[in-house]
């Protein structure tokens, strides 16, 4: 598997939230957004992002589904909201996870991918969000796959249409 990467700062949740508004828009079905990082980091800012990329009604809140473990938004293409934070001792296989992680119909964007180790099992586009401020993030992201690789170029020159260093 060949893999790819680019760095990107963020300076304000607004910015982390256009970010994942472009990773929605160039999404594919298939897609696989692992959101490594710590507490506060921004994953599911940048989950609510993707979420309008992928034209989620505004009307539908976008939250982490900590408790519920995986939430689905109905958009231009269906939106599987995925938090392992709590899981570390159960078993994956007995919740599905795989079979959500094998959908080729929807865009899976997954926080606390490092539960599992997302990047080793399965071809993704992994997002490692770093605080660096109070309002400051650096975001790296590493694609791993053909499609994925595709898809970051495609994250990248828009990133970059748009100004961010």
């Amino acid at each position: 598997m060949s893999d790819s990467s680019f760095p990107v700062s963020s300076s304000s949740v607004e910015e982390t939230r256009q970010i994942g508004q472009i990773i929605g828009e160039m999404a594919e079905t298939g897609a696989i957004v692992a959101l490594e990082g710590d507490l506060g980091s921004g994953k599911t800012a940048l989950v609510q992002g993707i979420a309008k990329g992928l034209k989620v009604p505004e009307t539908v809140y976008v939250t982490s589904p900590s408790y519920t473990l995986v939430n689905e938004y109905p958009g231009k293409l269906p939106l599987f909201h995925l938090d392992l934070y709590r899981l570390s001792d159960l078993d994956f296989e007995d919740i599905g996870l795989y079979d959500i992680l094998d959908s080729r119909s929807a865009v899976i964007a997954v926080e606390w991918a490092e539960q599992l180790n997302l990047d080793s099992l399965f071809e993704c586009l992994t997002l490692q969000m770093e605080i660096t401020g109070e309002n400051t993030r650096n975001i790296v992201f590493t694609a791993v796959g053909d499609r994925h690789i595709q898809l970051l170029t495609r994250i990248e020159s828009r990133i970059k249409e748009n100004q961010w260093h």
